[in-house]
């Protein structure tokens, strides 16, 4: 197989005529490709008077050797094939958390044979819909089933995006698997793929159906709330399903709870677990409309057929000595209620897979370190977590509503009154407040130097009348769990912290990666009779 990179081709291309146009790449006859594949596609947007796409096609053709020799652009390339190893056990493994870490491991496990028992807090996809659209409309949150807890875990009610910074061998599967579950065929090759919220909500019921067919259970309304051990091994589990406490003894555990799961990480610091501070980052979400952002970024290619709402990923380095950047954009998307904890406010961007809402949303967020915590507690960072949501609750009126204000009011230090022509999304509401009134002082001016600057780098950003709502404080835990090279806990043998809550893992891939590893080491294990 012959992969061919960097081929550029027009946004009118008709993806039909690939074949002819990789022979053409090759300078052979069509006749010579016995089969092609689109490996990767991106955008170009870097000159708006020539915003086109970038593909690279995976080739099988006759006389791929002499190819390759006559083709600089082109290499060789042999697919990786994940495989799973059989074996079997008395003793069913136990996840914690049905999140991607979670669902990817439970998957593995399932499998190979091992049969395990998934512990999720929340419920189904299609009960957590209806418990997010409650609180939404009527601002009643179930603590239990909400935006963070539940299938799917928080990336459920988010834009999907399948983008990582890692690379791992075992990202190809993951997609894989994916389509295989209802997501769409593109992100096998997008170079930004994303699933959107609508879909995820099919694709996780399915995973949770083939880990059921292939012998896994999974337990909703089951709340993890504490371990047994034995010789400093894990021995049992314990959790609470409809106010009773069950047990199941295991010797394996992988526990990927989420990093709001903050019970959690308090029941790990009484066992006394090896716990470390990490940083962790703050912000708001900042809206603007679709179509500006669509117009800033594409320029006069705004609104073609082939363009889907554009994306950012912008980063700036202040004279403070902090950083500003976004996180998690949802193009076409909202503004979403995240709270799962009584008196805190938290928000996320949520987008559906088209991606056609009116504004678009970010994160902009500020890093957050243990220098900051005031406090060498290992929980220290989720108390000051705790505090900020504290306080933006009650800027937002102590009824879940958001504290809001316009960019123009928040760099002029004046409180928002009305607004422009960007509308905030988010529900059940908002009030304008000063972001002064819940975030720390280095927040507030890190964000008013950063928005200035990304002002700079796209058209608009820094318009006075986008929007910027408060809290963004979930984007990764403030907790690790420390853990071997076997990826098990330094304190208990047996038990595997995974994950984003875990403190090794940020966003759906490289969670659903940190699963599948500690599904693997649970297999080992067991393979080895160690």
């Amino acid at each position: 197989m012959i992969r061919v990179s960097n081929i550029k081709v027009p946004l009118d291309f008709d993806f039909n005529n690939l074949t002819a146009l990789c022979a053409s790449q090759l300078k052979v006859h069509k006749n010579q490709i016995k089969s092609v594949k689109l490996s990767k596609k991106s955008i170009d947007a870097r000159r708006k008077n020539d915003i086109h796409f970038i593909i690279s096609a995976d080739i099988s053709a006759i006389n791929e050797e002499r190819l390759l020799k006559q083709h600089k652009n082109a290499i060789s390339i042999q697919e990786y094939v994940y495989k799973i190893p059989k074996v079997s056990s008395h003793i069913r493994p136990v996840i914690v958390g049905f999140g991607p870490a979670g669902m990817f491991a439970s998957l593995v496990l399932a499998m190979s044979g091992l049969k395990p028992i998934v512990l999720e807090r929340g419920q189904d996809a299609d009960s957590r819909v209806k418990a997010v659209e409650s609180f939404q409309n009527d601002r009643k949150l179930d603590t239990e089933n909400n935006v963070q807890f539940g299938e799917g875990g928080a990336g459920t009610f988010s834009d999907g995006k399948l983008t990582t910074g890692i690379k791992d061998k075992r990202i190809p599967q993951i997609l894989k698997w994916l389509t295989e579950f209802g997501a769409p065929k593109e992100i096998l090759y997008l170079a930004k793929p994303h699933i959107g919220t609508d879909k995820l909500r099919t694709v996780v019921k399915n995973l949770r159906i083939r880990v059921t067919e292939l012998g896994g259970e999974v337990r909703f309304g089951s709340r993890f709330n504490g371990f047994e051990t034995e010789n400093g091994c894990i021995s049992a589990i314990s959790y609470i399903n409809k106010g009773k406490r069950h047990l199941i003894k295991t010797n394996n555990v992988i526990l990927a709870a989420g990093h709001s799961a903050r019970d959690v990480f308090e029941l790990l610091y009484e066992k006394k677990t090896a716990l470390t501070q990490k940083s962790f980052a703050v912000g708001m979400r900042i809206e603007h409309l679709r179509k500006d952002i669509d117009t800033a970024m594409y320029g006069d290619f705004a609104g073609h057929p082939a363009l889907k709402a554009a994306d950012y990923k912008l980063a700036v380095h202040l004279p403070n000595g902090r950083a500003l950047y976004t996180f998690c954009m949802c193009p076409g998307g909202e503004v979403v209620a995240a709270s799962s904890e009584k008196g805190r406010l938290a928000i996320n961007g949520m987008s559906l897979f088209a991606r056609n809402a009116v504004n678009s949303n970010s994160a902009l967020l500020v890093n957050v370190t243990p220098d900051d915590y005031g406090s060498d507690h290992p929980l220290a960072g989720m108390y000051l977590q705790r505090n900020i949501e504290e306080k933006a609750f009650a800027a937002g009126g102590s009824d879940y509503s958001a504290p809001v204000t316009l960019v123009g009011d928040f760099l002029e230090n004046k409180l928002t009154e009305k607004f422009g022509k960007v509308k905030p999304s988010y529900r059940p509401g908002v009030k304008p407040a000063r972001p002064e009134e819940y975030l720390p002082d280095f927040v507030c001016s890190s964000l008013k130097l950063g928005i200035r600057e990304m002002g700079k780098k796209i058209k608009g950003f820094d318009a006075p009348d986008a929007v910027l709502t408060g809290i963004e404080s979930r984007s990764s835990s403030p907790v690790r769990i420390e853990r071997d090279a076997k990826l098990e806990s330094l304190t208990f043998g047996g038990l595997f912290p995974c994950g984003e809550g875990a403190g090794y893992a940020g966003g759906i891939i490289s969670a659903a990666v940190d699963g599948m590893k500690c599904a693997e080491k649970i297999i080992d294990k067991i393979k080895n009779n160690v």
